[in-house]
């Protein structure tokens, strides 16, 4: 590698050309990087007594270890950014000095039009491609060649290349603007000129090295360089045309981490990992080594990967052409359920290779559903679910597939568990579902519910049949009872108070009987969900509990839970590892004292919560939620206590704990820590508990 400080335009003359490689990303600059850099050499330019301004680096690698003097071009994989936004730059400069007056057309030594663009624009003894300094990549490339070419670019170009080239004509179209001081300031701008010689230098090294100025690279970035950067042009074009764009075109128009979430839930299936969302690059870096050291080429995890991300997009983005999953899907991205991927990415591809049908695949996706939407009803926290569907597909019985599910799910209890119909039924009828984070949601699943004529509810808002307001008039006084201000604070927000309508304003604070009869009142309303209402005489806590109990039998049709005699969810129960280990294969644990210290602390860590049980194996006991939170090492002098939780998270005010991570030890944790009969047992109870809710409260 030789890095060397270089003048921007100095480094552009010199080259025959470079080239930004297909697989680098999409030109991005926004107008407020483009107004940097003009503030930048305005200002260079301005003050005489500023010598240089320096703007980053350009990194490239030097085709068959040519010089800047050879013919062959350079392969930039960092600075494309800052040099094509200086290209856009002189490209406009070039054009607006043509226009003016002849005297003038040269404001600066070395700044006319036709110096230019011969020397940082085009090889003007080049033909075809090889005549511009600088070829994009993707649908870039054609935009920019049509500017250097004083061309009119496509009609239906979208291209950053042309909004920032509009950007800096107005620029210089400004008549107080003095143009020698823009060249001026062109001519300070220094860099870092750092040239790669490939089968020497290690190009992505040094890319993540420097890849800390201009506009971020994302995860989904770094992931395309690090997987394409070191193959041979034709492969890098066969991989990035067949695999990589088709990925990144069936994600276009999702959020920038809608890609990274994807990546996240392959890795977990591929791994059994979770890696953290800032993560994703690194954790995808480790598994692309395993897999080449496992004797699978590069090509194979991309073919992988965009398999997983059609599957994906077809679930998450709106991609399925089947009508029947597509809106099951939908379902599934309302509630906001994106743990369930990883698992949900098995089902489906199973459902490709036939394993499953169409209508068992739509079964175990609406399961899915209606666990997660009973759970957020009956306000069970959340942050165990992750690590529930990252470990669902173990459960999995491909030969009896759907009901390996529903046993699974039925087997699940305390921070796990699927609540039954009168636990749903019980939060249904008596909670606030008004400030329910997915009501628009399950009103709309209730008004549809047998409907073949579907009906849009954004089309409604949300009516309190009795009103909000405080005050209320003498009528609904009357009807609600002599303690109506209890009856309203208990009933207001919940279900049978709650309904759809497209005249909430008209309906006011009125009394029911004016709701109900007034134009577009409720005795003529086309919704399902008021059903009824146009015959009540008068909206009272009777009427308010009938019809709660009435659409909470349908949301448990709906949202349903599945049904399996007790002797098929035990056929399909966890063989208890104790039947090959038990505490007599661990001799260190049989005298009087410790095996009363190790009950002790067996017992007060099963309390921690019913779903954590304990496992004897053969080197030590594990102590299991979703996975291990602390194996127990029996050993002479104490047990060793490895706790599944990051040193550095670990709140020990004594110190009692150490760091095990990196270093060859028993048991799952990088933390340990001692337990004997003279330690402070309640002490260390609080760390094991730690462990714990770190592993329930994980991201």
């Amino acid at each position: 590698m030789k890095a060397v400080d270089s003048h921007l335009l100095t480094l552009l003359k010199a080259s025959s050309q470079f080239i930004v490689p297909i697989y680098q990303r999409l030109y991005s600059w926004q107008s407020p990087e483009c107004e940097q850099l003009w503030s930048d050499i305005v200002r260079a330019g301005s003050n005489d007594k500023l010598g240089a301004h320096f703007t980053g680096s350009i990194v490239y690698v030097a085709r068959d270890q040519s010089t800047n003097t050879s013919a062959e071009p350079d392969l930039i994989i960092d600075g494309q950014q800052r040099v094509t936004t200086v290209t856009l730059l002189l490209i406009a400069l070039a054009s607006r000095l043509e226009a003016s007056p002849e005297d003038q057309r040269e404001p600066w030594d070395g700044f006319s039009p036709r110096k230019i663009r011969n020397r940082y624009l085009l090889n003007d003894d080049e033909e075809g491609d090889r005549q511009f300094k600088l070829t994009l990549s993707q649908g870039d490339k054609d935009a920019l060649f049509a500017l250097l070419q004083g061309a009119q670019p496509a009609s239906d170009a979208t291209t950053r290349v042309l909004d920032n080239y509009h950007f800096f004509q107005r620029k210089l179209a400004d008549p107080k603007l003095d143009l020698a001081v823009v060249c001026k300031g062109l001519d300070k701008l220094v860099v870092v000129d750092v040239k790669l010689e490939r089968g020497v230098d290690n190009p992505q090294l040094v890319f993540e090295a420097m890849n800390s100025t201009g506009k971020k690279l994302s995860q989904a970035d770094l992931i395309r360089n690090y997987v394409l950067m070191d193959l041979p042009t034709k492969e890098q074009t066969k991989l990035y045309t067949a695999y990589w764009r088709p990925m990144e075109l069936e994600f276009s128009n999702a959020s920038e981490s809608q890609f990274d979430e994807f990546v996240r839930h392959f890795l977990t299936i591929k791994t059994n990992e979770i890696p953290r969302l800032g993560d994703i690059y690194e954790a995808f870096k480790t598994h692309a080594t395993q897999v080449a050291a496992s004797g699978e080429d590069i090509q194979s995890l991309v073919v992988e990967l965009r398999e997983y991300a059609r599957r994906y997009c077809a679930m998450a983005l709106g991609r399925e052409s089947d009508p029947k999953l597509q809106r099951a899907f939908k379902d599934l991205d309302q509630i906001k359920a994106d743990v369930v991927y990883p698992f949900l990415l098995e089902c489906y591809s199973d459902y490709e290779l036939g394993t499953i049908t169409r209508d068992e695949l739509h079964e175990i996706v609406q399961l899915v559903t209606s666990y997660i939407f009973r759970r957020a009803v009956c306000r069970i926290p959340t942050n165990s679910l992750n690590t529930t569907f990252a470990t669902f597909r173990t459960a999995l019985r491909k030969d009896r597939y759907v009901d390996s599910v529903k046993a699974h799910f039925l087997a699940m209890k305390s921070y796990r568990t699927f609540p039954t119909d009168a636990e749903f039924r019980d939060a249904l009828t008596t909670s606030d579902l008004y400030n329910f984070r997915r009501r628009s949601y399950f009103l709309r699943v209730l008004e549809n519910f047998g409907r073949k004529e579907y009906v849009t509810v954004e089309d409604y808002t949300i009516e309190h049949i009795l009103p909000q307001n405080e005050n209320l008039s003498p009528e609904w006084q009357k009807a609600l009872g002599h303690d109506w201000q209890e009856v309203q604070r208990k009933y207001l927000h919940t279900l049978g108070n709650l309904t759809l309508t497209g005249y909430n304003s008209e309906y006011s604070d009125h009394p029911f009987t004016i709701k109900r009869d007034m134009d577009g009142g409720f005795a003529s309303s086309p919704l399902r969900l008021n059903k009824g209402l146009g015959q009540l005489g008068a909206w009272t806590v009777d009427e308010i509990e009938k019809r709660a109990a009435r659409l909470a039998t349908e949301a448990i049709a709906i949202w349903a839970r599945p049904t399996l005699p007790d002797d098929v969810v035990a056929e399909f129960a966890d063989q208890p590892t104790e039947a090959d280990f038990s505490i007599e294969d661990h001799p260190n644990l049989l005298s009087p004292a410790r095996r009363e210290l190790f009950e002790r602390l067996s017992i007060e860590t099963l309390a921690l919560d019913p779903g954590i049980t304990r496992h004897f194996l053969k080197l030590y006991v594990a102590f299991k939620a979703e996975t291990n939170f602390m194996d127990v090492v029996p050993q002479k002098a104490r047990l060793r206590l490895s706790l599944n939780i990051p040193y550095e998270v670990l709140r020990d005010e004594r110190g009692l704990a150490w760091d095990v991570n990196g270093r060859g030890h028993w048991g799952n944790g990088d933390t340990e820590v001692g337990l004997n009969e003279d330690s402070d047992f309640t002490y260390v109870m609080g760390l094991v508990r730690q462990a714990f809710e770190y592993q329930m409260g994980g991201d």
